[in-house]
């Protein structure tokens, strides 16, 4: 008989996240708890966790967390970025030193303002522009790779799993109005510091349970539009469709949600005329954006979180609240690990989005 870890566990992977409506930080202790009820789904193959509103005092300068192989990549990093931004100030990422963390790149942070007279030449906005060098190091630089590039925000991930990821980044030394978290059992692909999950563009991170059976589809098209999918994983295309549609084609969350678990055919018969014609419209128009598998999501950005199963829900998922914070996770254990007293249990329908937004001006 084949014992635990010796068999495929098609359904593993936790995810797991908490938002104050109210804007209130809370520092990343709990987060880690709740991925201990979840240590199962995970293989040790890598964690990670995405925190907003952990950097204040940088609030307007984009917060680049990279990886380097080696001090020569690191220099030849460095050199681009002081060529292409005013780096206002540039550190080690604190890490602690434990056992079940090794193998660790060199860690770094940078706080960057993009020049204006470059973006002046290029007649773009600052966040293209973030978005291109961003690219531009992780596809052509060896051994320098950015996984975080958004304000007041930051992703941290690792080979290992998330709970030891999470003390080995000190998360509990910092404070954030909305984390998420995720535990890899990659099945398919292979478990590395770069394809540990949060991806991270900009201030969109995503946290994935599941398989994408529509990768090839859904990368071909993405790519068409300058992003180049290179971690060896199929949830960084993911990242990519939401920061396409989201930023590039000014959709609605709602309407990305309609485009990546799109309702059947049948259920968009049955709709009012007005909201089958902008179904239609999505399902035509971003036919090659509709991710096929199963899988359960959740997308972090700037003042919010949304949460999203495939339409046949083949992935667990459950959200509560309490007072001002609403937890989803893969198991209602996990959110009881953050929060005993939750209230209004429930798991989402199948391509049902739950969308949940800090007050305004309260982050």
């Amino acid at each position: 008989m084949k014992l635990e870890g010796q068999i495929r566990i098609p359904s593993g992977c936790a995810i797991s996240a908490v938002i104050s409506k109210d804007g209130n930080r809370m520092n990343g202790e709990k987060i880690i708890e709740s991925m201990k009820p979840m240590h199962d789904r995970s293989n040790g193959l890598g964690g990670g966790f995405a925190a907003y509103g952990i950097y204040p005092e940088h609030k307007e300068q984009y917060a680049l967390h990279i990886f380097f192989d080696s001090i020569s990549a690191r220099e030849e990093c460095e050199h681009l970025l002081r060529k292409s931004f005013e780096v206002v100030k540039d550190e080690s990422i604190k890490t602690r030193t434990i056992p079940e963390i090794t193998d660790e790149p060199i860690i770094r942070r940078y706080f960057v303002s993009p020049l204006n007279s470059v973006l002046t030449a290029l007649q773009i906005d600052e966040k293209e522009y973030v978005v291109r060098i961003v690219t531009k190091i992780n596809i052509e630089l060896k051994g320098s790779y950015v996984f975080s590039c958004g304000k007041n925000m930051g992703a941290f991930k690792a080979v290992g799993f998330p709970e030891d990821v999470g003390r080995f980044y000190c998360l509990d030394e910092y404070e954030a109005y909305s984390w998420t978290a995720h535990g890899r059992y990659p099945t398919n692909t292979p478990g590395w510091w770069g394809g540990a999950h949060p991806f991270a563009l900009l201030d969109y991170t995503i946290v994935h349970n599941g398989e994408i059976s529509s990768y090839d589809a859904n990368r071909r098209f993405i790519e068409m539009y300058g992003y180049k999918c290179t971690l060896q994983t199929d949830t960084e295309v993911i990242t990519y469709i939401a920061d396409y549609l989201l930023r590039r084609q000014k959709l609605t969350l709602e309407e990305m949600a309609s485009v990546v678990a799109a309702p059947f055919w049948q259920t968009i018969d049955k709709k009012c005329p007005e909201e089958r014609e902008r179904l239609n419209y999505l399902r035509t128009v971003f036919s090659s954006l509709l991710v096929t598998g199963p899988f359960s999501i959740i997308l972090g950005f700037e003042g919010g979180l949304m949460a999203l199963n495939d339409r046949l829900k083949l992935r667990s998922m459950v959200v509560g609240e309490k007072d001002d914070k609403v937890y989803i996770a893969s198991e209602e254990a996990a959110i009881r690990v953050m929060e005993p007293d939750a209230q209004n249990i429930y798991a989402p329908a199948g391509g049902e989005p739950v969308i949940v937004k800090v007050k305004e001006g309260k982050f």
